[in-house]
């Protein structure tokens, strides 16, 4: 009897041990892996063991017994959501269950700026580690996730919406590019659809014109403005004379070296708008918001010349004389200073 109590004092010695030990490892930090950062790929529908399974396997939790204490301890068993975890430092089972629990999954966060064009932005994919700058371009050449809006479109330029987005890390070219287009169409509302259709201009000509007013200025105030300038010149039939066009037919022909020259005003080409009338044949980047509203919306005034103040402003002028006078004094007189040396700053336009 003696032996048989010693037994069971013993047996309850060693539970009391190893619930004390399992008690200090559910609040005990852990890491496991050696790498500098260990991902945790959890798929739809995937159980809360299959779940500490794989934590475990990652490194990330010491074992199962220590998962299973914390996730009873924790309550939130049923509110384990699905995704691709990052962790990079040790932590304790709470943390890492609480982590799953609030669905805090890692996304790779990519910011594509207004007035870039497919190439511009197959960089910035590549950048972030998403793919090759090939893929991204590959998926923007198919057209069909526009079709509805513009059946004669012939890639996506123009219609990748430039926007932050945060990304899965495994996320491919195309997907990317599907949102992209996703987003452009939301932000087209009926309301600017409807706009467009009462100055009879398609989908494909408001992008159009919206893509070189976000080429033209970044200030908010001057692209309705701008858009004036593009507007009574394609109502008057006066050429648009617009040199982001001619950069980015110089560009797709793989003839554009950083700066536009006398003659590249004379290259044929359909973007050049020193040489063909109207509008180019489409979009020549991904104009914003504001540009879309400003295509649609231009200025009430009977602007057509504007021109570079060098500070990122512009001085606009609704008669030749007026515009020359503007030149004379933002271009001319301008450089004639830097030349001298009496002020500072950079920068220039034509019109």
């Amino acid at each position: 009897m003696k032996k048989l109590l010693g037994f069971l004092l013993l047996v309850m010695v060693g539970a009391a041990a190893a619930a004390g030990l399992l008690y200090m490892r559910v609040y005990e930090p852990y890491r496991g892996y050696a790498e500098a950062e260990q991902f945790v790929d959890l798929p739809q529908g995937i159980g809360s063991l299959p779940i500490g399974e794989r934590l475990v396997q990652a490194g990330v939790i010491r074992d199962l017994s220590t998962y299973r204490a914390a996730l009873w301890m924790s309550g939130q068993g049923r509110h384990l959501k699905a995704g691709d975890y990052r962790f990079d430092r040790a932590m304790t089972p709470f943390e890492i269950i609480d982590k799953i629990a609030r669905g805090e999954v890692f996304v790779i966060t990519v910011t594509f700026p207004e007035g870039l064009t497919i190439a511009e932005m197959a960089k910035i994919f590549e950048s972030h580690g998403l793919g090759p700058a090939g893929a991204f371009v590959k998926a923007a050449a198919d057209p069909a996730a526009i079709r509805t809006l513009d059946p004669a479109a012939k890639d996506l330029e123009g219609y990748l919406f430039p926007e932050t987005y945060a990304l899965p890390r495994h996320t491919d070219a195309a997907k990317l590019v599907r949102a992209m287009v996703a987003r452009f169409e939301k932000v087209l509302t009926p309301e600017l659809r409807q706009a467009a259709t009462a100055r009879r201009l398609t989908v494909r000509q408001v992008v159009t014109l919206a893509s070189i007013v976000e080429k033209e200025t970044a200030k908010a105030d001057e692209r309705p403005r701008v858009a004036a300038v593009y507007t009574t010149r394609l109502r008057i039939g006066m050429p648009l004379q617009c040199d982001p066009t001619v950069i980015y037919g110089l560009a797709k022909a793989g003839r554009y070296d950083g700066n536009i020259h006398k003659a590249d005003l004379s290259f044929d080409s359909p973007y050049n708008t020193y040489r063909y009338s109207g509008l180019p044949p489409g979009p020549i980047a991904s104009p914003g918001r504001a540009s879309l509203d400003a295509a649609v919306h231009p200025a009430d005034e009977n602007f057509l010349y504007f021109v570079s103040r060098n500070d990122g402003s512009h001085a606009f002028a609704r008669t030749l004389e007026e515009h020359n006078r503007n030149v004379q004094k933002y271009q001319v007189q301008y450089f004639r200073d830097q030349k001298a040396g009496r002020s500072g700053g950079a920068g220039g336009s034509r019109r």
